[in-house]
């Protein structure tokens, strides 16, 4: 006899064995060639070795299906087991929802242009999400990374931003070099802690299935199996964002948020952006969106702020 354990990590034990393990009861009863076994997060399969690999096939269908309906049902079971001529399989940029928060906050892309990142991203393996500040880029790009871990389309998520000084002089900040930078990389650390519970995302973080770094840490390396994110790249010199873009390794998803309005550079450097967005404009893989003051949803007052800047820059 074989066994073989899978892992149940950022899955809901009640939505996808069921009340009263419903589902895995009716599983067992699917598949009486092998024992069932659910300690924790852990699923044990005991049998025989084919009729193992026959219940790997069915359980890696049954993880893709519950991340797109965060649920699993008898009927759902019995659509993958024995699909019925008029199923079809979701896609999951067919269902709204990217992932499922803390205390059942529901995450989804909520305006027009950010549910166009969601499909850009879904056909394409690079995309530059360019708009103001308060669009939703950066929060949408960390809701599509965690969704793309938790639905194991990828080993990792790898988040990395500029670290330039905002008028601020970062050498006079107290503590050591993660002290000094932490600062700048704190939206993203705020995005991830709406998304993933607080022990789980320190075990990633310690694990380094979650890695936020400054992008000069990004040189020399090659990210495969992995959805990266490149936040605030208006930020970004000319090399070094050429760098990013060529760390690309294979399964591999690229976001590159950035905000041309809000460049920090100083006044001698140029940002990489505008070249970067002109020479891949049209290069196949790569898709472009644009956000814009409509897209805001924070305080009614910073469309109106935004507005402003906007009407009084072009003069």
């Amino acid at each position: 006899m074989k066994e073989k354990i899978f892992d149940l990590d950022d899955i809901s034990l009640v939505d996808f064995f069921g009340i009263n393990e419903k589902n895995l009861n009716f599983l067992s009863i699917l598949y009486p060639n092998v024992e069932l076994i659910q300690r924790g997060d852990k699923l044990k399969v005991v049998g025989k070795e084919k009729y193992i690999h026959e219940f790997e096939e069915v359980y890696n269908q049954l993880v893709e299906l519950y991340f797109q309906e965060f649920r699993l049902d008898e009927k759902l079971i019995m659509s993958i087991v024995k699909p019925s001529p008029n199923f079809q399989k979701q896609n999951p940029a067919s269902n709204e929802t990217l992932v499922h928060g803390k205390n059942g906050l529901i995450i989804k892309a909520q305006t027009p242009n950010q549910k166009e990142m969601v499909k850009a991203i879904d056909k394409n393996d690079m995309l530059f999400a360019i708009g103001p500040a308060s669009s939703g880029k950066t929060y949408t790009a960390v809701a599509l990374a965690v969704r793309a871990l938790k639905a194991k389309q990828v080993k990792r998520i790898v988040l990395t931003r500029p670290a330039v000084e905002a008028g601020e002089n970062l050498g006079f900040l107290p503590g050591d070099l993660k002290d000094k930078l932490d600062p700048y990389l704190q939206p993203l650390y705020d995005a991830l802690r709406d998304m993933i519970v607080e022990e789980k995302l320190v075990k990633y973080m310690e694990e380094r299935v979650i890695e936020i770094a400054p992008l000069a840490f990004m040189r020399g390396r090659t990210l495969g199996n992995a959805f990266v994110i490149l936040d605030e790249a208006q930020n970004a010199t000319y090399s070094q964002m050429k760098m990013f873009l060529t760390r690309m390794g294979k399964n591999a998803k690229f976001i590159i948020t950035a905000d041309p309005t809000q460049v920090d550079l100083p006044y001698q450097q140029q940002s990489g952006l505008k070249e970067a967005t002109k020479y891949l404009k049209d290069v196949e893989g790569i898709s472009f969106v644009h956000l814009n003051e409509y897209d805001i949803i924070r305080h009614p007052l910073v469309t109106k702020i935004v507005e402003a800047y906007v009407k009084n820059e072009k003069k």
